[in-house]
């Protein structure tokens, strides 16, 4: 029998889940709110993939060569303190065997949408409910197109809810189930230098951060931090995480819009933190905004007779392990081996070992994130003092290297496929 998955949301959790399932022999219908397929969307910045992601999304392409060619290395990990009052730095922590590759999230999400076979995801099809059959054969989705108002209905063997970190599909298992505020917010940005390569500002960035273009920089102030890398195409990803009460959100997004006064707030804010050749690239980068972060308890369970969470519906996380993107990638590709092995009449089998296969590892992971970016920011734990980067020693900061995120180098037993392609 072949089986026929309904997935809810078509960003990249929702686009890996189709592919790993269409490549486990199963009918997949992606039914995704927006009206088209995201072109340039800076909302989603920059990402990095690790090396289990990167053979992953390789496996599903036709020509595997185009990740690498959409994608730039990253090599080093390096965690920096940096003097808001004398405007200097000095290195923390360096790993130079670090095997990520960065991508705009735009060209990611390209780049699987285009490699799935035509009519796969059904758009400006809004979610409205779910009902399983009596006899849990089948799951029945409701939906409204956006346009029309029409209210259909599709009929699936499994129902997969890849509708992020505000997923209401998730909150109808969990109904008290509130996200945890990180006690802090993500000012992003990306900076286009391709038709400015000579200016000061790049230079500057470039003399001052000579490894640009192949490392992660991690720049620890005083009770804040921020990141930034290279992208392809001569663009750089930045991210200023700002310890502040919890903004009022509108709307199924942790994007929140933003003025240009609170732009010009911020420019004056980092302009007292950060080095100058960084302050440039801030000021300079046109349309930045605004990310809320979150994330909540590990859940206890994933699965429920045929509907499954992936991504961050299943185990929202904050960025500093570079986690979210990776987890959903992982969790579509064992999800769609575990099917492949058990057939759509053991579905039950198929779904428990999924769970049983993540469970443990995004537990671990989630907590780790979040233990991160409070040590990063400065904030209070439990078993350590708040660190602060201008007198931190190297024992201090051994904790904030990406390496040291649990099961990173873990491959599911259930994908030693990924070996034999390799070998």
């Amino acid at each position: 029998m072949k089986g026929k998955a309904v997935v809810v949301g078509g960003s990249i959790a929702g686009l890996s889940c189709a592919h790993a399932l269409i490549t486990a022999g199963w009918g997949v219908v992606v039914l995704e709110k927006t009206s088209s397929p995201a072109t340039g969307c800076a909302t989603g910045a920059g990402l990095g993939l690790d090396p289990l992601s990167q053979k992953l999304i390789k496996s599903w392409l036709d020509q595997p060569h185009t990740l690498d060619l959409t994608t730039l290395p990253l090599t080093i990990d390096q965690n920096e303190a940096t003097d808001g009052e004398k405007k200097i730095n000095r290195m923390l922590t360096r790993d130079e065997r670090f095997n990520f590759r960065a991508a705009l999230w735009s060209d990611l999400y390209s780049l699987l949408y285009k490699a799935l076979p035509p009519g796969t995801v059904h758009w400006a099809q809004t979610f409205l409910s779910f009902r399983i059959s009596d006899d849990e054969n089948c799951v029945k989705v409701k939906l409204k197109a956006s346009q029309s108002g029409e209210v259909t209905e599709v009929v699936g063997d499994l129902f997969v809810a890849a509708d992020g970190c505000l997923s209401s599909i998730r909150q109808s298992f969990f109904p008290e189930l509130k996200l945890r505020y990180s006690g802090y917010c993500a000012w992003r940005g990306v900076l286009d230098f391709s038709n400015n390569e000579d200016s000061d500002t790049i230079l500057g960035l470039k003399k001052a951060f000579p490894d640009l273009g192949k490392c992660l920089y991690f720049d620890l102030g005083s009770g804040t931090h921020s990141v930034f890398y290279e992208l392809l195409n001569k663009r750089i990803n930045w991210i200023w995480y700002v310890n502040q009460p919890e903004p009022q959100l509108k709307g199924n997004s942790v994007t929140m819009k933003v003025s240009s006064d609170m732009i010009a707030k911020m420019h004056e804010a980092a302009e007292k933190v950060w080095v100058p050749e960084l302050m440039k690239v801030i000021r300079e980068t046109k349309d930045p905004f605004l990310n809320v972060i979150y994330d909540c308890e590990p859940l206890g369970q994933i699965v429920w007779q045929n509907v499954v969470l992936i991504g961050d519906a299943a185990h929202p996380t904050t960025p500093h392990g570079l986690r979210s993107t990776n987890m959903s990638i992982l969790d579509a590709a064992v999800l769609g081996k575990c099917l492949e092995k058990w057939g759509v009449e053991n579905l039950a089998s198929a779904l428990q070992e999924y769970q049983s296969t993540r469970l443990p590892v995004t537990t671990e992971q989630v907590l780790f994130s979040q233990r991160l970016g409070r040590i990063k920011q400065g904030l209070q734990l439990p078993d350590r003092q708040p660190l602060d980067p201008r007198t931190a020693s190297w024992e201090d900061c051994e904790e904030l290297q990406q390496k040291k995120m649990p099961f990173l180098s873990d491959m599911p037993s259930i994908l030693s496929h990924i070996k034999q392609l390799e070998d």
